[in-house]
């Protein structure tokens, strides 16, 4: 039997809805709070009429950016991923729909690779970028430390480079909590991403923001849309601990945040969304298995599995020392100094000459390690520019990474 979801019993009464509006179990559902909701006259004024370039275009987050950047009356949309197929689909989507956005340019290239970008920038000169493209799943990224530190630090380093040359006003990174005393290699190299483009604004003095948020509510991998496919199949679900707890949005609530940075950002500033409290994925698996019209233990078994490589029990917001405060919105704070550096402040550091100058010695030794595949001298890197990195043990197999083994026939 299928599980519906009703209006309230209130709404019922009143005659505003009609028990005929029944709908299916949504994502929404599993938050155990109200969406957020941001007022949008300050993003459409930033959005209008300006060519707005999105990487990772194809996934997730990059699709409901574009969804909503054409909803603001963009003039031009650049649409930028690797995998032509989710490109394909969001470009076939937003020239379906009746968006006032008709100027929208599929572009399939990679961020590492710098003389491809320079020649789309120089074509199209977008006024924002919202950077989305990164390797996010942390147990994989932990047996793939190499395309980790190749994708979201050397790729955003690129990404930077053209949009400054270029005369990018608007450069809005997508960060993560887990980049809040991260244990993880996918945590540590979006640090090194929020340094980069926190850099990058004293440097240039434009509005370049990062915009740190949680787990999103099913985004692709994410562990709601595992559960799913778990309970389809009549379990088990499993939970990787009793005590996981993860900070959770959804897609929308986490785009009206990355537009809303862009809009009230000055520069250098990292943003972070009120989430509320933390929800424990044992009770998300309880709440999920529930709203399925199953009952846990009779119909579904939950099965605890331990913690994988690089996850923490529960992440964090905001690292020691960083100053934050709610800005006019009251849903988003923001803070504009990150003790983490190794340096102090943030703002003052990289204004300092002898600061930068070793903070970009560091990242290119760091990417150079990687490009070697010099897993140790990596991780130590990790280290000295994100002091507050603590990898947790690893198990490796035959050595320092994932070996792939080969054979022919």
């Amino acid at each position: 039997v299928e599980a519906k979801t009703i209006p309230g019993v209130y709404e019922l009464l009143s005659g505003k809805v009609s028990v005929k509006q029944v709908r299916d179990v949504e994502i929404e559902d599993l938050l155990r709070r109200e969406l957020v909701k941001i007022e949008t006259a300050e993003v459409a004024r930033m959005i209008r009429g300006k060519r707005v370039l999105v990487t990772g275009a194809g996934g997730s987050i990059g699709s409901e950016i574009c969804r909503q950047v054409a909803q603001h009356g963009a003039a031009e949309l650049i649409l930028l991923g690797h995998g032509e197929n989710s490109i394909f689909q969001i470009t076939r989507e937003l020239r379906n729909t009746q968006y006032a956005i008709r100027n929208i340019h599929p572009v399939i290239a990679d961020i590492r690779d710098l003389p491809r970008l320079k020649t789309i920038f120089d074509s199209c000169h977008p006024h924002i970028v919202f950077h989305a493209a990164a390797h996010k799943h942390v147990p994989l990224m932990e047996y793939n430390v190499e395309e980790a530190v190749s994708n979201n630090v050397l790729g955003t380093q690129y990404l930077i480079k053209v949009a400054e040359d270029t005369g990018v006003k608007g450069f809005v990174l997508i960060s993560t909590d887990k980049a809040v005393n991260p244990t993880s290699i996918m945590g540590a190299t979006k640090r090194v991403a929020e340094l980069l483009v926190q850099a990058a604004a004293a440097r240039n003095g434009r509005v370049f923001v990062a915009v740190r948020f949680g787990n999103v509510l099913g985004s692709r991998g994410s562990v709601v849309q595992i559960f799913r496919e778990q309970i389809a199949r009549g379990g088990p679900v499993t939970v990787t601990h009793p005590d996981m707890r993860r900070y959770f949005m959804t897609i929308p609530e986490a785009v009206q945040l990355v537009l809303q940075a862009a809009a009230i950002g000055q520069g250098g500033e990292i943003f972070v969304l009120d989430m509320g409290d933390p929800v424990p994925i044992l009770q998300l698996a309880h709440d999920l298995i529930k709203l399925s019209g199953l009952e846990v233990g009779r119909d579904i078994d939950i099965e605890y599995i331990g913690a994988r490589p690089g996850e923490k029990l529960f992440e964090e917001l905001f690292a020691d020392g960083e100053e934050y405060h709610r800005t006019h919105h009251e849903k988003i704070f923001v803070c504009r100094n990150s003790a983490g550096t190794g340096e102090g402040d943030t703002q003052y550091a990289t204004r300092n000459t002898q600061y930068v100058s070793r903070f970009t010695f560091h990242v290119d030794a760091l990417i150079a390690a990687a490009e070697r595949g010099e897993l140790a001298e990596v991780r130590r890197l990790l280290q000295v520019i994100v002091p507050e990195y603590q990898p947790l043990p690893l198990i490796r197999t035959g050595g320092a990474s994932l070996h792939l083994m080969c054979t022919s026939a």
